[in-house]
């Protein structure tokens, strides 16, 4: 009897560098990145902040060794542009969610719209939205509540550097929102809507930028498959090095011998004695070898190191 044929995953390979990609409607970013993750046939990779399937938009991509600064990318500053619907409540805060209310909308005069978004514009509170990837005892809030457990979200401090208001129709406000880690541009249009006195929910986001990241070349799935038929190397271009996700870190330059001891795991003596906090270690070439924290004694200590840090 013929054995039925077992599924190989096609080889993966190693390839270090982020790509900026712009994500597509209608699919969740982790579904994204495997695609991504198949055109490049990489070994590792991960992103730097989900966006919901009905967001667009800047969704970095970390693949290989840079996947050890993803995390520190998802705590940048980032900038989105939202179309908030006025006048419906849906349970998930956005288009895709079950309508909940619906109200009259006023003819709000601009000034009046613009003392509600002052309001938000600060380090603020707010209650992340039920159907989110927080997690309660182990598990997503959003898998509670599909399950129809009762949610209840704490309060919780975020930060808004910027709300404008770019454009507004009878019922509708086109926004841009500069904001902090953790802010729920879903959970800011369903206070403003609560503010005005009919409610409101997102209807349409896209993500415009993350630091460092603030002028983004994006490249859309539709492009990336364009580029694979070329072959590998034409794709490998595409890719920004390790080093683009630690702009603004202040750099140390170490000589050969304390970039050997720092990739063997030792803690050498910094090369400028004055230098303290977080630092990106290069070596004379300028290439990152990870980062370090600077303590008192003036000793170099590991926080991320890359691979070809011990072939230093």
């Amino acid at each position: 009897m013929m054995c039925p044929m077992q599924y190989r995953r096609p080889p993966t390979r190693r390839i270090d560098g982020i790509l900026l990609l712009d994500k597509p409607l209608g699919i969740s970013s982790n579904a994204a990145l495997q695609k991504v993750r198949t055109l490049f046939g990489a070994d590792k990779a991960g992103h730097t902040g989900a966006l919901d399937p009905l967001a667009t938009g800047l969704l970095p991509i970390c693949l290989g060794e840079a996947t050890k600064i993803a995390g520190l990318l998802l705590a940048k500053r980032k900038a989105y542009e939202t179309v908030v619907k006025l006048g419906v409540v849906t349970d998930s805060d956005d288009a895709e969610g079950a309508v909940l209310r619906t109200g009259e909308v006023p003819s709000f005069p601009r000034g009046q719209i613009d003392v509600v978004l002052s309001k938000f514009i600060g380090r603020i509170e707010q209650v992340p939205p039920i159907y989110s990837a927080l997690k309660r005892d182990g598990e997503p809030l959003y898998a509670k509540a599909r399950r129809g457990d009762a949610v209840e979200v704490a309060p919780r401090p975020v930060e808004v550097f910027g709300i404008e208001l770019i454009e507004r129709g009878d019922d509708w406000l086109r926004l841009k929102v500069e904001c902090g880690s953790g802010t729920y541009i879903r959970s800011l249009a369903r206070d403003i809507g609560e503010e005005l006195g009919c409610g409101g929910h997102v209807a349409q986001l896209r993500r415009l930028w993350v630091d460092p990241f603030r002028d983004p070349r994006m490249f859309t799935l539709e492009q990336l498959a364009e580029v694979a038929q070329q072959g590998r190397e034409a794709l490998d271009a595409l890719l920004l090095p390790v080093e683009a996700g630690l702009v603004g870190y202040p750099t140390l330059q170490l000589d050969g011998d304390t970039a050997r001891r720092l990739g063997q795991g030792q803690q050498p003596q910094s090369p400028d004695p004055g230098a303290r906090g977080l630092h990106v270690a290069v070596n004379a070439e300028n290439r990152a070898l990870g980062l370090v924290e600077i303590d008192e004694r003036g000793k170099l200590n590991v926080r991320r190191l890359f691979s070809w840090a011990a072939m230093s």
